[in-house]
């Protein structure tokens, strides 16, 4: 299989805090292997506002298309959460607009600065300097993935 696009953001939307959303956690972890018996002991009630945000107002939820970051485990159709009050380090994973799109990358320092990485060989990294009228938008703090 050929490696086609860039992973990109398809869909923007903020976060929306509402009423709680628990769920129970169990304790028992399902084993991926054998089956073992059920447990019904409950660990604590998860609620997944807490789970996945930490700033309401400045985390934002993106659906993203393209193949450039499966490598990072990042696929086509999954959901990304960003929060824009995390400040950007080397290394992390970020949202960035380049040329007026949004990009999801690999933030990297390098000799001559900054650069974005796909977690592909594939593609080309792209340099980030005042002149390509790119800047990061948000740092990835979770993703979710629906099967």
């Amino acid at each position: 299989m050929s490696k086609t696009s860039e992973t990109k953001v398809s869909s923007v939307s903020p976060a929306v805090i509402g009423p709680e959303n628990k769920r129970n956690l169990y304790a028992s972890q399902p084993a991926a292997g054998f089956p073992a018996p059920g447990d019904d002991l409950v660990e604590k009630a998860l609620d997944l506002n807490d789970l996945l945000i930490d700033n309401p107002t400045a985390t934002f939820f993106v659906r993203v298309s393209g193949d450039s970051m499966e490598d990072a485990k990042i696929f086509a159709g999954d959901i990304l959460v960003i929060d824009r009050s995390v400040e950007p380090k080397s290394g992390m994973i970020v949202v960035a607009a380049v040329y007026g799109e949004l990009v999801v990358k690999i933030l990297q320092k390098t000799n001559s600065g900054l650069a974005l990485i796909s977690a592909s060989e594939n593609y080309e990294p792209i340099l980030i300097n005042d002149e390509e009228g790119c800047f990061i938008w948000g740092v990835v703090v979770g993703s979710a993935r629906v099967f």
